[in-house]
């Protein structure tokens, strides 16, 4: 059971932090390999729509993805075959109020907030979002045992999620 933060565990914020900028940049860069050897062997990448997202067994998400998934998705993207992303679109992320909200011996519960700036072919598009994590220790690596993307405009038509947010 993990409990609350009542002290802030400095190093692991650090740790923490480090993981989360490694990943933003490795999206930004479409590096996706990488990106996939980030999360635990039952991850779940999960984008709510409509809100903050309840049951995603029960209500609509724009994304809901297990591990077999999010590898299809990214076998998906090296085709080269996604119109929607030829070419890729350009993408950079701010992320910023990293917060370790709960943690045990083995996991942190993490929120941070994010924004994707997207440029490609039909225009620029801004993403803001709050990102929850849960992290795990594998084999003394951290890797992401869910990530929660809530988009600040989920209940709004969105155009294509044609990349990882």
């Amino acid at each position: 059971m993990m409990n609350a933060i009542a002290e802030i565990d400095e190093t692991l914020l650090r740790e923490v932090t480090r993981f989360i900028f490694r990943e933003a940049r490795l999206q930004d860069d479409h590096a996706y390999d990488a990106w996939e050897a980030l999360w635990a062997d039952d991850g779940i990448y999960w984008v709510p729509a409509n809100g903050e997202g309840g049951d995603p067994e029960r209500e609509m998400s724009l994304i809901y993805d297990n591990r077999s998934r999010i590898a299809l998705r990214i076998k998906q993207f090296q085709t080269g075959k996604r119109h929607t992303q030829m070419p890729r679109s350009r993408l950079r992320r701010i992320v910023s109020n990293v917060e370790i909200l709960a943690r045990d011996a083995d996991s942190v519960r993490v929120t941070a907030n994010a924004v994707v700036y997207e440029s490609n072919a039909r225009g620029e598009t801004v993403w803001p979002s709050r990102n929850e994590y849960l992290l795990r220790r594998v084999d003394g690596e951290l890797r992401m045992a869910l990530k929660k993307v809530v988009l600040v405009n989920n209940e709004q038509p969105l155009y294509t999620l044609s990349f990882l947010i």
